[in-house]
């Protein structure tokens, strides 16, 4: 597929990156010829130096042979222009990122209007994310399937876990009905089957319904209670969403902001939320606040290092539930190493809804994607695909069909019931069909079939 992509900021080059891997033709438009030279320099895709709403630059760009136009420039306004001058010119679809509070109210009409095929707001999915990682405080993250019927979660196994050193066939989950379906060790990704072997400082992400989740992680004496106080450090849009959210809830909601005219801001957008003029990298203020007394602690700053060194000051409070926000790719592994498992992203949130977007449009004729997720530190995807007449292992038992290597079929949901699929299960056309895997850029269901696809 043709794409191009107009701004080259973070998640610009992160959009790039991803979709070029992936084997499409990427053109990148920006005005910043920096940012423009390293896009060059580090992938392959083809760059012009520009205006993204001109005419002329988008005619440059050849626009009219456009599959998919994507603007994520740093204005709300801006993209949706070139959104419209894209459809205009002749771009089959087009996306825009839109992030001001304003306009997320009036999405429905911004589509229908300007002709936008998909609209996303990182920071409102940000805000979801971490309202879903509220949902379970013991887990690192948390992703859902079938409409919010089937949870994947990872957290991170300690020496003395009841589990390690033990076969995950030989496991007694206690009528739980989970599945293991990856496991990160050493910075690799394992997909484990019945005779693997678990270890302590395992990361390791589990599938199922909610109650079947929650009834493991009490099994493993993980599991704690809803979050009642948050703390949160950074006032921005991001916030102004949780709060939304969690308000919903009845979750108390403690907000410190350096920049006093946001925090006058806030205190009217938010007015059952408490908030504090400070700089939330300030150990006495964190403490003088009663730190020490949230269950949750979010950092959600516009700067890297100030959320780094805040989750610091929380894991150092005994916090157990710190979510960072961290936009440096190259920072997650810094984080990992002093103690956080709960990183957001936004800009990946918004790449992985924009790679599903464009996989479903390669494969209109297959199985559609419902979700995609990239986990394990991006070396291996959750994708959710609905099966119909075109999926060629239809009503055929999983053990006598022959996947490729380093595939898991993690669940099927089928009529509102949630399968934890054995041997003999099977998928039927209309089910939802959850897979793990370290291949990338599947499309289809078929795509994890080895050439035949059944046993002999």
């Amino acid at each position: 597929m043709y794409i191009i992509i107009v701004g080259d900021g973070k998640v610009g080059y992160t959009l790039a990156k991803h979709l070029s891997q992936e084997g499409n033709d990427v053109t990148v438009i920006d005005k910043n010829p920096e940012a423009l030279k390293r896009a060059m320099d580090n992938l392959d895709v083809m760059c012009i130096r520009g205006n993204g709403t001109s005419i002329g630059v988008l005619q440059q760009a050849e626009v009219n042979n456009a599959d998919v136009m994507i603007a994520v420039t740093n204005s709300d306004e801006r993209n949706s222009l070139c959104c419209l001058a894209a459809k205009k010119l002749g771009a089959k679809y087009t996306i825009a990122r839109i992030r001001d509070p304003e306009y997320a109210e009036e999405l429905s009409i911004l589509k229908k209007e300007l002709e936008i095929d998909m609209v996303i707001n990182p920071e409102k999915e940000a805000a979801t994310e971490i309202a879903q990682l509220i949902k379970f405080p013991s887990v690192s993250s948390i992703e859902s399937f079938a409409g919010g019927k089937v949870d994947l979660v990872s957290f991170r196994l300690g020496e003395n876990d009841a589990i390690i050193n033990k076969p995950i066939s030989s496991i007694n989950f206690k009528k739980c009905s989970v599945l293991f379906c990856a496991v990160e060790r050493n910075n690799k990704v394992l997909i484990p089957t019945g005779d693997f072997v678990l270890q302590g400082n395992d990361k390791v992400y589990v599938i199922g319904d909610h109650l079947n989740i929650t009834l493991f992680l009490q099994y493993l004496g993980k599991y704690q209670e809803r979050v009642k106080n948050i703390m949160v450090v950074g006032g921005g849009r991001i916030c102004y969403y949780l709060a939304k959210l969690i308000d919903k809830i009845g979750t108390k909601i403690k907000i410190i902001e350096k920049n006093y005219d946001k925090c006058q801001e806030l205190n009217e957008l938010l007015p059952k939320a408490i908030i504090i003029n400070g700089d939330g990298t300030e150990e006495e203020l964190l403490e003088s606040e009663n730190l020490n007394e949230a269950d949750a602690f979010i950092a959600l700053t516009d700067r890297d290092e100030e959320n780094i060194i805040s989750s610091l000051f929380a894991l150092n409070s005994d916090v157990h539930n710190v979510i960072t926000k961290i936009t440096r790719v190259n920072y997650n592994n810094i984080v990992k190493k002093v103690g956080v498992e709960s990183v957001i992203s936004p800009k990946m949130i918004t790449a992985n809804r924009i790679i599903r977007f464009v996989r479903g449009l390669k494969n209109k004729e297959g199985s559609f994607i419902e979700n995609l997720y990239k986990i394990v530190g991006e070396k291996a995807e959750a994708l959710e695909f609905s099966a119909n007449e075109t999926t060629k292992c239809i009503d055929i038992p999983l053990k006598d069909i022959k996947v490729k290597k380093g595939v898991l079929v993690a669940a099927i949901v089928r009529d509102h019931n949630i399968i934890i699929p054995g041997g003999n299960d099977f998928i039927k056309s209309g089910d939802s069909v959850i897979i793990i895997t370290e291949i990338g850029n599947l499309m289809d269901i078929n795509d994890i079939l080895l050439e035949g696809g059944r046993k002999i």
